[in-house]
Parts: structure tokens; sequence; C-alpha cells
């Protein structure tokens, strides 16, 4: 095998400190994202009195990147977990890391979402709760993982995927990943093969699954969606010269980013109505859906490469804050509900009910964290995450590596 080969089929070993700094970045987003859910004009499962259309500028951008950044991250981080464990040994840490917390969350995490959405018909959360065990499923009834899709999906993906990732750790696959960094390397490549691939996917399903169809049933476009990030995830980070190419072309990915977002926000300043442009309604519609596919992957590129560039440094605080993202995202939507249901009845503007839900919410998920879930190996368990012992075995040898450096 020549020196180019080797290169291509160069795994990458150790810890990416970017990818810990971009799952917190984007876990922030999402802080900032739901309690933003509370004032703008979208539907959603509580609302304040007074809403605006000034929130939504950010938030549809941020709509179309947020949860594909995340599923980017998670692709690479199912990559380094499959690790050397076998098939079966990977299976069980999937159904405990991610299962788990996906049913105690629907039992425990996500009814309350539901109460204060519907906490005028109940005397009581006791007296609401009872009907979680009916079984029926929102929104006819209180059955729901809500956000927690995410974890549905990443428990589903994980499994899906597992035949490429076990070929992609083997010696079989040298050729594949000089193929893929063939077609992947170029700016033109890294940009418009993984899009137009996206893109076809919707074009063949969304016809099938509509906007108007239920959620179970419309998932299938959107779970085929946010899937090929996580494919692009295990592919980009299984190849060490792929995963460098993203980050020297920064610039180019950068440029092209600008430039499809300036068709996105002229379709969506249409549907604001403060332009006017020469299509119908139903073009505008198409040309928005079809940018926004393409802002997608392009946004989510771009962050990868600009953040193995400036972020791949270690912080004494980042692998606790790393460790404490999962049980975040667990909790936050839930925590935003609880705390805004009574935040936006006091009369307060909309600016400082936003930024006290915010931090009320940010504060009270750290403390949830801290106090009750980190040292308690009950909680770690429902929670996804690895005993005690483990994590300090784990956080030693860590250290052990970066004292090696």
């Amino acid at each position: 095998m020549n020196q180019q080969s080797l290169l291509v089929n160069e795994p990458l070993l150790s810890r990416r400190h970017d990818l810990d700094w971009l799952r917190l970045i984007a876990i922030i987003i999402l802080l900032f994202f739901h309690t933003g859910m509370w004032f703008n004009t979208w539907g959603w499962h509580v609302k304040n009195n007074e809403t605006t259309t000034s929130f939504q500028y950010w938030m549809v951008w941020s709509h179309y990147f947020r949860m594909p950044l995340l599923l980017f991250i998670s692709g690479a981080g199912t990559y380094m977990a499959l690790g050397k464990r076998t098939p079966a040994q990977f299976r069980r840490e999937r159904f405990r890391k991610l299962f788990i917390p996906l049913v105690f969350g629907m039992l425990v995490i996500v009814p309350p979402q539901i109460y204060y959405e519907h906490i005028k018909e109940y005397n009581s959360y006791w007296d609401f709760y009872k009907t979680v065990f009916n079984f029926v499923p929102y929104p006819k009834g209180s059955l729901s993982w809500h956000h927690l899709w995410f974890i549905l999906y990443l428990f589903l993906y994980s499994w899906l995927a597992l035949p490429l990732l076990t070929y992609l750790r083997s010696d079989r696959s040298g050729k594949f990943k000089q193929a893929v960094f063939a077609v992947l390397s170029s700016p033109a490549g890294l940009l418009l093969v993984p899009s137009a691939l996206m893109l076809l996917s919707q074009i063949i399903l969304r016809p099938f699954f509509p906007e108007e169809t239920h959620d179970l049933v419309r998932d299938w476009a959107y779970f085929t969606f946010y899937f090929s990030f996580f494919v692009f995830g295990i592919l980009c980070y299984s190849n060490s010269n792929l995963w460098n190419a993203i980050g020297q072309n920064r610039k180019y990915l950068l440029s092209s980013l600008l430039f499809s977002l300036i068709p996105f926000y002229m379709c969506y300043f249409s549907f604001r109505e403060l332009i006017t442009l020469p299509w119908s309604t139903a073009t505008v519609e198409t040309v928005f859906d079809v940018t926004a596919i393409f802002v997608s992957w392009f946004t989510v590129i771009t962050i990868i490469a600009y953040g193995q560039h400036y972020l791949n440094k270690p912080h004494r605080w980042l692998s606790i804050a790393n460790e404490g993202l999962y049980p975040f995202y667990i909790l936050h939507q839930t925590v935003i509900i609880a705390i805004g249901y009574y935040i936006v009845q006091l009369p307060w503007g909309i600016a400082a009910k936003y930024w006290v839900i915010s931090f009320l919410t940010l504060i009270s998920c750290v403390g949830f964290y801290l106090l009750l879930i980190r040292p308690f190996n009950v909680m770690r368990f429902l929670f996804g995450m690895k005993p005690k012992r483990a994590r300090i075995e784990r956080e030693l040898k860590l250290e052990n590596v970066d004292q090696g450096r």
C-alpha cells in the first residue's frame, strides 16, 4: 500500500476538542432557540400573549443548522464510540446510552411540558400525570418524546449505520475511503455532492410525506434528511485527509455559505412581505425549500471547518461541561417551559422575559446536573452517563494522554 493510501486510511485517533467545543455551542444555541419559541409567531406547545416576528430572522437560519450540526458531530462521535467494541458491545452501549434515557424521558421529563400546555384542564400535576399511562400518543394523549426525538433518531441511526461503521474500521475500506476522498476533498465536491444527495432524497420523499400529514408519517422525509448529516459525520471523521481538507477549504466554504444565504433570506423576506419577488408564491416556496437544504449543509460544514482550525484546544473545564451536555439537553426544554410559564405572566417586555427565562434555565439545568445527576450512579444511568468509577478512569486516561503530548 502506498503512502497516500496509508494517509487516507489513517483514522483520527486523538480526542477532538473542537467537536467538544462545537457540541457545547450547539447546545447553547438550542437553549436560546427554544426560549425564543415562547415569543415568535411559529406554533409551539406554549406561547407568550405577545409575540414578535423579530426573533424569526435569526431563528429561521438556526432552525436549518442547529440539529444537523449536532447530528454531524454525533456521527463523528459514534465512529469514535465504536472503537474496539464488537458490534454486540456497541449495540448494548447504544441501548444503555440512548434507549434508557429516551424511555425515562418520555415518562418523567417530557410530561411536564404537556401538563403546562393543558394546565387549565387539570386540578394538579398528579391528576394529569395519571393520563400518561393511558399510553395515548400526543397530541390526543399525554405520551410523547417531544424534543427527545433526537435521542430516538440517534438510537436508530446508530443501529442502521453499524455495518458502515464496522466496514470503515476494517482494513477492507481503503479503496472506498480513497474514492470518498477523491470526490469530497475539493471545495466543489465537499459543498455540492452531500447537499445534492440530500436534495434528491427530499425530492423523492416529500411528495409522499408532505407537511400536512401526521408527524409520525412526515418524519420519514426528515428522518432521511437528518440521517444524511449523521452519515457524513461518520465519513468525514473516519478519514484524516478528508477531515483536514475541510479545514483547509474553510474560506471557500464560508464564501459559499454567505452566497447561499442571499436567496434564502430573499425568499424569507418575501414571505414576510418585506420585499416583492417576480415569482408566484409556489415558486418562492420551492426556491426557499431547495436553498434551505444547501444552507443547512453549507452552514454545518463551514462551522466544522472553522471549529477544527480555531477550537481544537483543551480546557480544564471542557471535559466536565461536555459530560453534562447530554443531561442538559434532556432537561432543557422542560425547564424552559416550566420556568417560562410563570415568567410570561409577569408584566414585562419580551426582551426581559426572554433573557430571564434563558438564564434561569441555564442555571437550573446546571444545578440539576451538578447536585442531582452527576453524583449518583442511578441518576447517571437514567440519563445515559457512565458510572462514576468509569468517569474517573476516563478522566485520568485523558489527563495522561494530554501530558504525553
